[in-house]
């Protein structure tokens, strides 16, 4: 089982997404919450091939969700929406990450998503990070692959609201999908709120979790 003690100095995390604004719409309010409670250490990784256009929102939405924090941004350069045809390269980057980097906490997508390039990489999380704690986001899409999760994280109305607009801000290429709006976002936020007695809040799956070392 895995748990996770606040360090004395800053907390290593470590974020995984197949595409830019993965890790924002998944977990983007609980790493406003976490960067204003404790100082961190960010990787931020996207898997997957962007154009300029959205290496650049990448990069500045990491900078808006992480503020005041030195975010270490990298990009896998893998065909997007070709990741499991691309097994073993998606392994070795895993693996040359994971010399590297330590983390204490992973966000990463849920093991069951159903887009397939997330699949993979929550799958392979625990192949290579074995005593870190991961919590697996989700990702709502047309697929209506919403599921039941295990955690919550309760957000504040101010970084609800927040989150929301970082979303908008950060990623305007995305802005004529029929499902990219704050309505998307925000509702839900209020429906895990509602699951765990909250405002809002953010679900997350998680497999192995030490409560009590």
């Amino acid at each position: 089982m895995i748990g996770l003690s606040l360090p004395d100095g800053p907390l290593d995390v470590l974020c995984l997404g197949a595409h830019p604004d993965d890790i924002e719409i998944g977990c983007g309010g609980t790493l406003l919450k976490l960067t204003a409670a404790h100082p961190l250490r960010v990787t931020v990784v996207i898997m997957t091939t962007a154009t300029p256009e959205r290496r650049a929102e990448a990069i500045v939405s990491a900078a808006e969700f992480f503020p005041g924090v030195d975010v270490d941004v990298q990009f896998g350069e893998l065909p997007d929406g070709r990741l499991p045809a691309h097994w073993d390269r998606v392994k070795l980057l895993l693996h040359k990450i994971g010399a590297t980097s330590r983390p204490q906490l992973i966000f990463a997508p849920r093991t069951d998503d159903a887009h397939q390039d997330h699949r993979l990489i929550g799958e392979l999380i625990p192949t290579v990070w074995r005593n870190s704690l991961t919590l697996h986001y989700e990702i709502p899409k047309w697929d209506g692959d919403l599921g039941r999760v295990s955690h919550y994280v309760a957000l504040s109305e101010e970084i609800a609201a927040r989150k929301v607009a970082l979303l908008e801000k950060c990623f305007p290429s995305q802005a004529g999908r029929d499902w990219w709006n704050g309505e998307t976002f925000l509702s839900l936020m209020r429906l895990r709120g509602i699951e765990c007695r909250v405002k809002y809040a953010e679900g997350f799956v998680a497999n192995k979790v030490l409560l009590d070392s």
